[in-house]
């Protein structure tokens, strides 16, 4: 492996890590700067939306605001070079808190795989399209008004 091929490779993941930091901080406009202009992003595996960033924003947005925590997590990342273009696969985990009514909580955990295409930019490596694979969930959230397990 080269040193370019290193650094390209620390330089997506560095992009990995700051979409879920900050998607966990709500920080829309640094969440913006991590894709293309073109990019398309599919987030039906668990219900979301086909679209554009902006698409992807205003489903997550209102869906995180009512959430206590949140916590996004990237891991065993693997990533194919060829060029200025890189095919990334990685697992995601994420345990996400939510408010219940007489101050209970409840967190649940998800389990995906993203199946990535970044590309280099003139600002560094970006996500072209993002999309979510299904593997796992546990504990999702009883129904408003139900009681919790």
């Amino acid at each position: 492996m080269t040193l370019d091929e290193v650094s390209d490779r620390l330089e997506i993941q560095e992009v990995m890590a700051r979409y879920c930091q900050t998607i966990d901080r709500g920080d829309w406009d640094s969440f913006r700067s991590l894709f293309t202009a073109n990019a398309v992003l599919d987030f039906t595996a668990f219900g979301g939306p086909v679209g554009d960033v902006e698409t992807l924003i205003a489903f997550i947005q209102p869906a995180l605001a009512s959430a206590k925590a949140s916590h996004h997590m990237v891991s065993t990342v693997v990533i194919d070079l060829d060029g200025d273009t890189a095919n990334v696969r990685s697992a995601g985990h994420v345990p996400i808190t939510l408010a219940l009514p007489q101050d209970g909580e409840h967190t649940s955990f998800s389990g995906l795989w993203y199946n990535d295409v970044f590309v280099r930019t003139s600002t560094g490596w970006r996500i072209k399209t993002r999309q979510q694979e299904r593997a796992w969930t546990f504990n999702m959230p009883p129904a408003l008004g139900a009681p919790a397990e």
